[in-house]
């Protein structure tokens, strides 16, 4: 089973930036068997950069949960799982840092769907996920572009496709 991962941060360092926003696709190869998604108060301010990239607000954030409130959930949705992202190492690390700031330890094997592209896609223009889904017939809604929860099932139905396309 996959656990298909995307977060949106306030920063791109894993050491100084906190997540934002976690959503986790919990996928078997050919379905979508659970989901969560949540935003979340990262207890500082975000950055006009990124709430422009995201559409993610302070005022958004302002009564969701802290990530300590939300760890063991996501603990749970990928223990035992493989964790696959695109840019797997951004979303890895981010989640690896927070959790084992409340007592959590990540330690799952990672698979990247950008660097599986390369290999099962060699000729696409781009591996952005924005461009590489729009090559392949993937839609993401402009609203849902830079939010976890798009970006994830967005990299869900890519690891399908590189799965299902696989030598």
């Amino acid at each position: 089973m996959y656990a298909v991962v995307d977060i949106e941060a306030t920063g791109g360092n894993h050491i100084k930036g906190k997540i934002i926003e976690v959503a986790i696709y919990i996928y078997d190869g050919k379905k979508v068997i659970e989901e969560y998604s949540t935003l979340v108060n990262p207890g500082v301010k975000i950055d006009w950069y990124v709430a422009k990239l995201t559409g993610i607000t302070n005022t958004m954030v302002k009564e969701a949960p802290v990530f300590v409130d939300v760890a063991k959930k996501i603990n749970d949705l990928l223990k035992g799982q493989i964790f696959v992202a695109h840019d797997v190492d951004f979303d890895y690390m981010f989640l690896k840092t927070e959790l084992k700031r409340v007592g959590f330890d990540l330690n799952e094997p990672k698979v990247c769907t950008i660097k599986l592209s390369g290999k099962v896609f060699p000729e696409a223009a781009s591996y952005s996920l924005g461009k590489l889904s729009e090559e392949l017939g993937i839609h993401i809604p402009k609203e849902d572009r830079h939010r976890a929860g798009g970006d994830a099932l967005a990299t869900t139905k890519l690891l399908g496709m590189l799965l299902s396309n696989e030598h």
